[in-house]
């Protein structure tokens, strides 16, 4: 799901601008979302028609083999002519939990590939707009769920001093829920727990916990998180705070979480629960709670200061043994060497005098 290194050295050139479009256009409630530098500046929105006015995104319900005919509306808000690229791009959830969209070079295979703008550019004079209508067409066998990208506009330009090509881009997110069964699913998996102990014998430590969120239907979701930590047979649980909602998971796509769980009593056995409830949210936008899914993963929590202090108890009782032990033994060699050399000289009678 998450782009590698090196593509995301070549999204912080050509794209920061795209990534803060991308998620503009989503939230901006209905204005328009803009790119700006130099004397470069445009603007772009939806288009007032018969799905809605001041609409922040695009959102649709279709079945497959439907259309939608819809419009974007751009204004060049700069001194001079301006060309800008149109294009539609498949969305991704990045490591920091926002949306952005697939650059030009990338293949798209839903949104990206169902979308076709009336003209590949449009020109636009300053201080003038364009509406780029376009279409959206999906197949006949596409998945039932959701699918998000977006439609974009691009302006191309060189960087005298870097020497290299930069790519603004600016767009509108695109919402599609495609009509059949809706199977939305979230799995926990990879859960671990690792217990951070005290150095006080008899107090409590801290717990981390670790999971990864998987969106294995075909919903986007986000959920309502928990975690506990516990000694054997539930005993002695201990609670993790609030912790943050993941973003809204598209199909497909994985989130790891890592949770700190404070006052964790040492009791030997632990184990650690994650619950999440799944979130849906609607066309409208209205969020309805699934049933929530749970796992559960065990852990050592030894009190090791007082494992410690009882290991050197036990060394101290043991040494003291052996080394009684080990005097007796000593003791008892002397007593039989005094009695053997007593025998010895009563088997030998008394020494005759020499004169």
């Amino acid at each position: 799901m998450r782009p590698s290194v090196m593509r995301w050295k070549t999204l912080l050139r050509t794209t920061v601008l795209s990534l803060l479009a991308a998620v503009a256009a989503a939230g901006v409630g209905g204005g328009p979302a803009l790119a700006a530098d130099g004397n470069v500046a445009w603007t772009v929105r939806t288009a007032s028609n018969s799905y809605g006015e001041a609409r922040s995104s695009y959102s649709y319900n279709v079945n497959p083999g439907g259309t939608v005919e819809d419009a974007m509306v751009v204004a060049n808000r700069g001194p001079a002519p301006l060309t800008l690229a149109v294009y539609a791009a498949d969305g991704f959830t990045t490591d920091a939990g926002q949306l952005d969209l697939l650059t030009k070079d990338k293949k798209s295979v839903a949104i990206g590939a169902w979308v076709e703008p009336n003209a590949g550019s449009v020109v636009i004079q300053p201080g003038k707009t364009a509406q780029v209508p376009f279409t959206i067409a999906v197949p006949a066998n596409a998945t039932p769920g959701d699918h998000v990208g977006g439609i974009l506009t691009a302006l191309t330009q060189t960087d005298q001093a870097e020497g290299i090509n930069v790519d603004r881009r600016l767009g509108i997110r695109i919402t599609l829920r495609v009509g059949g069964e809706l199977k939305p699913a979230l799995a926990i998996e990879d859960l671990h727990v690792r217990y951070d102990g005290s150095t006080n014998p008899i107090g409590k430590g801290d717990a981390t916990v670790s999971y990864t969120i998987h969106n294995t239907g075909n919903a986007a979701l986000s959920g309502k998180q928990s975690v506990s930590v516990s000694g054997p047979f539930g005993v002695l649980r201990a609670r993790a705070g609030d912790i943050a909602a993941p973003p809204q998971l598209l199909p497909g796509e994985t989130w790891d979480v890592t949770v700190p769980v404070h006052g964790v009593a040492p009791a030997v056995r632990l184990a650690a629960t994650a619950t999440v409830t799944p979130l849906l949210t609607d066309a409208s936008g209205s969020t309805t709670p699934l049933r929530s899914v749970e796992a559960t993963a065990h852990g050592w929590a030894l009190p090791w200061t007082l494992v410690l202090a009882l290991v050197v108890l036990i060394a101290a009782v043991v040494g003291a043994y052996l080394y009684r032990r080990r005097a007796r033994t000593v003791r008892k060699a002397r007593e039989d060497a005094r009695v053997r050399d007593a025998v010895e000289q009563a088997l030998r009678g008394p020494q005759p005098r020499t004169s």
